[in-house]
C-alpha cells in the first residue's frame, strides 16, 4: 500500500481489517483539491525511449462492439472497516452518459477488494482480503456465492482468471505468495493446488518481507508472471495447466526499492509497463515470451505534483495507442503516448480523479469510458475516453459507494 517507514504498511492494513473497524490509514500525503477541472500540463516533457533489447489483465487487440443500453457494474469493496461495504456492490452505468445507478448488493462476503470475470462471463470471483485470506466464486445469474477456498496465506489483494477458464490465480499481499485454484465446470473453486512464496531475493529497501500484489497470465499465455513489491521482483512461472503446477523460470529485479505494484501489457505482446509503488515511477518492459523474462527500462516520471503519491495501476488502450496511470495521493490520471509499436511511453498530461486515492481503473468494454475506484473518497469517478487522442473527460458527478477499491464495468 504505501512505504513501511513513518507509516501503516499493508501487512497492518490487512490485521486492522481482521480486526474489524479501524479506519484507512494510509501514507499518502494530503493531495491537491479535486475542484480542478482542466488537464494540468505535462510536468515531463521529454520522452524515454527503451530499445527491444512488458496491473491488470492483458489489453484486447481489438475494442469490444459498442455495448447499447445501461450495462452492469460490480465495485469491490473492504466490510470491516468504518464506512465499508456490506459486499460487492451491484449497479447500472449508462453507456452514453457514464451515469451509476446503484441497484444492490452482494452480501455475505468478507472485504472483497479486488474482482475478476471468468472468461465466459458467468461467474465472479472475489479476493477475502484478511489475515485468512481466501478467494470466493458468485454465480452471475442468480448472484449466488458458490463458496470460497483458502489461498494458504495473508492479505490476498489480486486475483485473475488464467485465459483457459480452468485455473484462477491469487497473490498473498502479506505473506508474500502466490497461489493457483482449480475452476470446475460451474464455476466454483476446488481446493488449492499450489502455494508459492517468494523466498528469495532478499526484501528490498525498508521491507519486513515479500508482498505479493499482482498474479496475471502474459499475452503469450505460455507464462504467469507474479509482481513482487516486497522483493522488487516480478517472478515468471510456467502454469502446469493439467496439475495447476508452479515451475519459476525467470526473475526479473526492478532497481532496490522501487516497490513494484501492477503490471500491464501492450496489446502487442512484446512489451509491458510497470508502476513502482514505492518511488512514484514507472517503466517500460521488454518482454520475450519464449523465457518469460521481463527486461526492466529506465525509470519514468508519472507526471505528479512534488507531495507524496504512489502510483497504483496502468491501463493500455485496445487499440496501443495510450496509457493511463492511477495515482493515490496525487489524486490524478497520467496520460501516455504509447509510440514505437510499444517501446516507448510518452507523457502527455495529468488530471484530477475528482476523488480522493483512485485505487483501481477499468476501462469498458468498448474502451469508451473510464472507471476509477476513489478509496478514500468512497466514489467512483467516470470518465469519458476520446479515441482519437486519449484525452478524458469526467462524465458528471463521481457515485457514492463505501470504500471503493474496485471497479469492474461488464
Amino acid at each position: 500500500m504505501g512505504r513501511t517507514n513513518g507509516c501503516w504498511s499493508r501487512r497492518r492494513f490487512v490485521g486492522a481489517l481482521a480486526g474489524a473497524a479501524s479506519g484507512l490509514t494510509a501514507c499518502a500525503s494530503p493531495s491537491r483539491s479535486s475542484s480542478e477541472s482542466a488537464p494540468r500540463e505535462a510536468r515531463a516533457s521529454s520522452p524515454e525511449s527503451l530499445s527491444p533489447s512488458p496491473t491488470g489483465t492483458p489489453s484486447p487487440s481489438a475494442p469490444a462492439p459498442a455495448p447499447t443500453g445501461p450495462r452492469t457494474l460490480y465495485l469491490g469493496t473492504y466490510t470491516t472497516v468504518e464506512g465499508g461495504g456490506p459486499g460487492i456492490g451491484v449497479a447500472r452505468y449508462d453507456t452514453g452518459s457514464g451515469r451509476i445507478t446503484g441497484t444492490g448488493t452482494i452480501t455475505g462476503l468478507t472485504n472483497p477488494s479486488y474482482l475478476s470475470l471468468h472468461p465466459d462471463g458467468r461467474t465472479l470471483y472475489a479476493v477475502a482480503e484478511h489475515d485468512a485470506g481466501a478467494v470466493t466464486a458468485v454465480r452471475l445469474a442468480d448472484r449466488k456465492v458458490l463458496g470460497s477456498r483458502s489461498t494458504g496465506g495473508a492479505g490476498p489483494c489480486h486475483l485473475s482468471v488464467h485465459p483457459g477458464g480452468r485455473w484462477l490465480l491469487s497473490a498473498n499481499y502479506a505473506s508474500g505468495s502466490v497461489a493457483v485454484h482449480p475452476i470446475d465446470a460451474s464455476g466454483a473453486l476446488g481446493e488449492r493446488r499450489e502455494t508459492v512464496t517468494h523466498s528469495r531475493p532478499a526484501p528490498g529497501p525498508g521491507r519486513d518481507g515479500p508482498h505479493a500484489h499482482q498474479f496475471l497470465t502474459a499475452p503469450d499465455g505460455g507464462h504467469v508472471l507474479a509482481v513482487d513489491l516486497g522483493t522488487d521482483t516480478v517472478y515468471s512461472y510456467r502454469l502446469n495447466e493439467r496439475t495447476g503446477a508452479l515451475t519459476e523460470v525467470a526473475q526479473t529485479h526492478t532497481r532496490p526499492g522501487a516497490g513494484p505494484r501492477h503490471l500491464t501489457f501492450h496489446p502487442g505482446g512484446r512489451y509491458a509497463y510497470l508502476a513502482n509503488e514505492s518511488d512514484n515511477t514507472v517503466a517500460v518492459c521488454g518482454y520475450d515470451p519464449r523465457s518469460g523474462r521481463l527486461t526492466v527500462g529506465a525509470a519514468q516520471s508519472t507526471g505528479t505534483g512534488p507531495g507524496t503519491s504512489y502510483p497504483a495501476q496502468f491501463l493500455v488502450t485496445a487499440n496501443g495507442s495510450f496509457a493511463y496511470l492511477a495515482n493515490r495521493g496525487d489524486n490524478s490520471l497520467t496520460r501516455y503516448a504509447v509510440e514505437a509499436d510499444g517501446a516507448r511511453l510518452r507523457l502527455l498530461d495529468t488530471v484530477p480523479v475528482h476523488g480522493d486515492f483512485p485505487r483501481h481503473i477499468a476501462f469498458s468494454p468498448d474502451g469508451s469510458l473510464l472507471f476509477a475506484a476513489n478509496q478514500r473518497s468512497s466514489t467512483v469517478s467516470v470518465f469519458h475516453v476520446n479515441a482519437r487522442n486519449g484525452e478524458l473527460r469526467l462524465a458528471g458527478k463521481p457515485f457514492a459507494s463505501p470504500v471503493a477499491v474496485c471497479a469492474l464495468p461488464l
